[in-house]
């Protein structure tokens, strides 16, 4: 079970079913009934859903608010933040559903393969071709710090 402050690591590919729904892997999932957000949200010029807990989606808050942005500024970004999410829960079966609307946004199909990518605080869900060309650009891009 996923704490508050466990990193999310690694990527597979999961199926989506008929329903729009996949299994989060038994690490990633929060605790019983603790609600998570899906934030639509684009890499790459390519469309992907973030996965938030509510610790990930507080901090985004605060880290607006903590900002030297001005007021007007803080209001537009913390609507914008609102707007783009949606809250969700697991089910008893350990999966997550996505809104059709979403799947639609984020060019994820009924019965097809999707990735699912740890990114430390949250975790992606991808279409996979959308993955495959993201992952040959971060592959690709400079590294300073030498981590990859």
């Amino acid at each position: 079970m996923s704490k508050i402050g466990q990193p999310y690591l690694g990527f597979k590919p999961y199926a989506v079913d008929p329903k729009y729904r996949f299994a989060v892997p038994p690490a990633w999932r929060p605790g019983t009934e603790e609600v998570l957000y899906l934030l639509y949200s684009r890499a790459h010029e390519m469309p992907l859903l973030k996965v938030l807990t509510q610790a990930g989606y507080d901090e985004r808050v605060a880290i607006v608010k903590s900002s030297d942005k001005d007021e007007a500024t803080k209001r537009e970004l913390l609507g914008r933040l609102a707007m783009l999410c949606r809250e969700v829960t697991i089910n008893e079966q350990g999966k997550l559903s996505i809104p059709k609307d979403l799947s639609e946004k984020a060019e994820i199909k009924p019965d097809s393969e999707i990735m699912l990518v740890g990114r430390h605080g949250h975790f992606e869900v991808w279409n996979k071709v959308h993955f495959e060309r993201s992952q040959e650009i971060e592959m690709n891009q400079k590294d300073d710090l030498g981590i990859l």
